[in-house]
Parts: C-alpha cells; sequence; structure tokens
C-alpha cells in the first residue's frame, strides 16, 4: 500500500496534549494527490507510484506535460513526484488523500532548505574564528589555514570553507504524525521539516522503524 503524498508548508503551531504539555506541530497541506502513472518492474524495471500534486491554468504546463495528464482524464497538475513501491492496487486516475496516515504514524519528509546564499566559514560550518586580540582586527571570522605549504600545495576538494549555503534537498526522518484532517487536508507532524512557508514537501512512511 502506498503511504506517501506530495504537500506544501503552511507553517508551525503548537497542540497541547491530554498532560497539558506543548507540542511543537508543523502544519502540512498534504494533496489530494493523484495517481499519474503506475511503474511496474515489467515495464520499467522498478515498481513506483507517480503522483500529481496542485491543479494549475493549462497555460502553466507545456503540451508533453498535458498530453500525460490528459491520458488519464486528469487535471492541469504541477508537480509531478515517484513514490517507490513493492506492490500496490492503485490505478492511474486514482485519488490519494491524506487519510492514507494516521495519528501516530511516523513518517519521513523531505523539502528543499532555505537559501542562504553565500556564507562564511563560521556561519555555514560552525568555525570559532580568530582570537580577538594580538593584532587581529579584520581576521576574526576568517576559516585560517587548511593546507601544507609544499606537500600537496593546495586544498582538497571537499574541504570545509566559505561556499553557497542552503537551498539543497533535506530529509528530516522519524517525525510523529499528530494530526490529521482529511476535510481540509491538512497533516501535523511533530517538530521542524526544511524549507521555508509554501515549499513543497513529499511525505513518505519512515523507513527506519523507532
Amino acid at each position: 500500500m502506498l503511504k506517501g503524498l506530495i504537500g506544501k508548508k503552511i507553517g508551525m503551531t503548537q497542540i497541547f496534549d491530554d498532560g497539558g504539555a506543548a507540542i511543537p506541530v508543523t502544519i502540512i497541506e498534504a494533496g489530494p494527490c493523484y495517481v499519474t502513472q503506475v511503474r511496474t518492474a515489467g515495464n520499467d524495471g522498478y515498481s513506483a507510484i507517480q503522483l500529481g500534486f496542485q491543479e494549475v491554468h493549462p497555460r502553466r504546463l507545456t503540451g508533453g506535460e498535458l498530453g500525460h495528464l490528459k491520458r488519464n482524464e486528469l487535471p492541469p497538475l504541477r508537480f509531478l513526484r515517484e513514490f517507490r513501491v513493492k506492490e500496490t492496487e492503485l490505478k492511474p486516475g486514482e485519488k490519494v488523500t491524506v487519510e492514507v496516515f494516521e495519528k501516530g504514524d511516523a513518517v519521513d519528509v523531505t523539502g528543499t532548505s532555505k537559501g542562504k546564499g553565500f556564507a562564511g566559514a563560521v556561519k555555514r560550518h560552525g568555525f570559532s574564528g580568530g582570537p580577538k586580540t594580538h593584532g587581529q582586527s579584520d581576521r576574526w571570522r576568517a576559516p585560517g589555514a587548511r593546507s601544507s605549504g609544499t606537500t600537496p600545495g593546495r586544498v582538497f576538494k571537499g574541504m570545509r570553507g566559505p561556499g553557497h549555503m542552503g537551498n539543497q534537498q533535506v530529509t528530516v526522518q522519524g517525525l510523529k504524525v499528530v494530526l490529521v484532517d482529511p476535510e481540509r487536508n491538512l497533516l501535523g507532524v511533530r517538530g521542524a521539516i526544511p524549507g521555508p512557508k509554501g515549499g513543497l514537501v513529499l511525505i513518505n512512511e519512515a523507513r527506519k522503524a523507532r
């Protein structure tokens, strides 16, 4: 059975449990999604379900995308994403809603982290910087030396340093579902998820059981 959805991050709030403790919750508009294609091991070499999310004006899509969706009499959908499955009974054209999840389920949420542009080593990697005294007027947040002089005489690839920060795919694993609202297509998970408000997220059944 497919336990996955495409959604949009709404924002964070808090709810209170029976003991009165405040629980930080991220609200996601999850679905409704449409099954746009079913991939099988015989035809494609692997098994997966392709879902579509968020109806848009047809002008927002290319002719190929519209033809792909019209084949199963589906509306224009902006986002198409695949979810790997071992087996499924879903057919193209069916709708998948937030009801595939229940309170207490563990999920993995994938999103694109906020882009922060070019960042120094202190902000990007948590370097401590240089001393504040002994004439270090302009070296407080410098990364310092990272390579030897003669051998190898260069900086190895992958060394931590200043550079582009954020705007990467990030997956947060093992978040607990604490709210399911089928009427408004809302899903609440405990904790924070990557990305800004309105960012696209993928919700999957947790791969690692606690």
